[in-house]
């Protein structure tokens, strides 16, 4: 799996995006087995694969069939079990950044009219800057935008549009990699190099490292936060069989 870790780390990520196409045919059948479970694509393997770079690399983590990491069976189970997501009559929703592992389940949905933005993405259907979203005020009642707030300049700004797009009694998904042994959320504009932001920031294309501050960030774009630590939500056993991050705390972000 050297080179798959090589092209990983180094190709762009819209040529990643098409080669994951190819990939998730051939990969699955090598790791056939029922110890690990991926409750998006509802199949077990022996393992999963390992993702993330030099500094932030873990292993076991990556489905090979819908490439799900834990962040997305996370928020796959939270709106199963936590939202009205899947039930409610209808629903506007705007996925920024949009995961494949949730693209074509989402479109299928008949209760969701679903939109799809980022900046360059080729599988989105609209493409914008998230610091100036063109699209009119108080329109969505969902929106998800995950692992996207330590790549923008302007976090505040790009939270603050967002909510605004979105109606009153809305609420949002906006997980981010966070360090949870850090009180304070790390910037550092004099960081440039690549080299550099992966070893401070995690990956090589991070502006920041989100601390344990980032619901305050979400409060100052004007949003209400409530807390959803993995350890509160599921058990030993169910955290292991889905491979989640036990440290992580999933954050919804409401509009009152």
């Amino acid at each position: 799996m050297g080179l798959y870790k090589y092209l990983l780390n180094t190709l762009p990520r819209p040529l990643l995006i098409r080669l994951s196409y190819p990939f998730k045919l051939i990969v699955p059948i090598l790791y056939r087995g029922n110890k690990t479970h991926c409750p998006v694509c509802e199949r077990s393997f022996s393992k999963f694969l390992s993702y993330g770079s030099e500094v932030a690399h873990r292993k076991n983590v990556l489905c090979p069939h819908d490439l799900t990491l834990e962040r997305h069976r996370l928020m796959w189970l939270f709106l199963k079990e936590k939202t009205n997501f899947f039930s409610a009559n209808k629903l506007n929703v705007l996925h920024i950044a949009p995961e494949q592992c949730f693209l074509k389940k989402f479109k299928k949905q008949k209760n969701l009219n679903y939109l799809t933005g980022d900046i360059e993405s080729p599988i989105a259907d609209i493409h914008f800057d998230l610091h100036e979203i063109p699209l009119e005020n108080d329109r969505f009642d969902v929106v998800f935008c995950n692992h996207v707030m330590e790549h923008v300049k302007d976090p505040i700004r790009c939270m603050t549009e967002l909510h605004r797009v979105m109606k009153k009694g809305g609420w949002a998904i906006m997980q981010v990699p966070q360090d949870h042994q850090r009180e304070e959320t790390y910037e550092d504009a004099s960081i440039v190099s690549p080299k550099d932001r992966e070893i401070h920031f995690w990956q090589k294309d991070h502006l920041r490292l989100f601390g344990k501050d980032y619901p305050k960030w979400l409060e100052k774009a004007g949003f209400e936060v409530d807390h959803f630590p993995v350890t509160a939500l599921y058990n030993e056993q169910e955290i292991e069989k889905y491979r989640l991050q036990k440290s992580e705390i999933l954050y919804l972000a409401n509009k009152k």
